[in-house]
């Protein structure tokens, strides 16, 4: 296995990457849509959605025996039930977070999980950081205690937003198994739940397919298509990218989420937050900056990931 990503790889992983940061950051606006429907409703019908919407991709794609051969295999079949479990409570807390008037506290943790990320790459996939890229987590990690310690409590929404999430990648990147495949049986593990969920729990009945309005009932239906290709853009992009570098592509998103919450939703916009926003943008340029000159150099410098089988080259 090469040190770093062939060019072309890498160039497509940037592309898919920030194609999914951009959608995750503009997706309070979905779900506000919905916040006369209870959270766990909105999970029900984006698990259930989701798979029926990956599932005509793999019935076009003819790829069904992927999806057998991977449910066959005892180490792809646990990686992928843990990251449905993350994944599952990682979509939950955050519905509930927007709908409940906490997206700050949702773009915080998406401003944490990167650092996180970047811990996840060094202690596990044995990557490495230059000098001028440590001086960025540096800064990106003030940035976040500035604010945190602004808060006054422990941001526990964030932190396990950042948790679940950061988490969730780790597994998807080492998993051996194609992105689309293992979003198929992600969504095919949660899918009976939605079902069961929707068809005997009394409050889902207040959210199901007909129950509502012809307008709620349209969203959640295009919940399935909104949430599997962020998901999919995400883990085409980490099986190219560095996962540290896709920690900090990761930024994207709750920068997005953060200018919804003040610009169109009204959240207060501190001192504090503008600090932590400056410090977390020198920290993406200045990574930015180190990976193009590196990238230049032949990205010899600094051996990167240790070789696993279980990852795309």
């Amino acid at each position: 296995m090469p040190s770093e990503p062939s060019p072309a790889p890498r160039a497509s992983g940037f592309a898919y990457a920030i194609a999914a940061y951009l959608s995750w950051g503009l997706f309070p606006i979905y779900w506000k849509q919905l916040a006369q429907v209870p959270p766990l409703v909105v999970i029900a019908h984006r698990v259930v959605w989701s798979f029926l919407f990956v599932a005509g991709l793999l019935t076009f794609a003819r790829r069904w025996p992927e999806v057998k051969r991977a449910l066959s295999q005892r180490k792809t079949l646990v990686a992928l039930l843990v990251s449905t479990a993350l994944i599952s409570s990682n979509w939950f807390l955050f519905i509930w977070a927007v709908n409940t008037g906490h997206v700050l506290e949702a773009s915080l943790g998406y401003y944490i999980n990167p650092l996180l990320n970047v811990v996840l790459a060094r202690v596990v996939l044995g990557e490495r950081l230059r000098p001028l890229q440590l001086v960025a987590v540096g800064l990106a990690a003030l940035g976040v205690l500035y604010l945190t310690v602004g808060l006054g409590v422990l941001p526990w929404v964030s932190l396990l937003l950042a948790l679940t999430f950061g988490f969730y990648g780790l597994v998807r990147k080492m998993a051996p198994v194609e992105p689309l495949t293992g979003l198929a049986v992600e969504t095919g593990f949660a899918a009976p739940v939605g079902v069961l969920f929707l068809l005997l729990v009394p409050m889902a009945q207040q959210g199901q397919l007909f129950a509502g309005t012809v307008r709620e009932s349209l969203l959640l239906v295009g919940s399935g298509v909104a949430t599997a290709l962020p998901l999919l853009w995400f883990a085409l992009g980490a099986k190219r990218l560095r996962y540290s570098t896709l920690g900090f592509i990761q930024y994207l998103a709750p920068t997005g989420q953060l200018a919804l919450a003040v610009l169109v939703y009204g959240e207060s916009f501190t001192s504090r937050h503008a600090v932590t926003f400056a410090l977390i943008w020198t920290a993406v340029l200045l990574y930015a900056a180190d990976s193009v000159r590196g990238s230049r150099l032949g990205g010899t410098p600094v051996p990167v990931t240790k070789p696993r089988r279980t990852q795309s080259a």
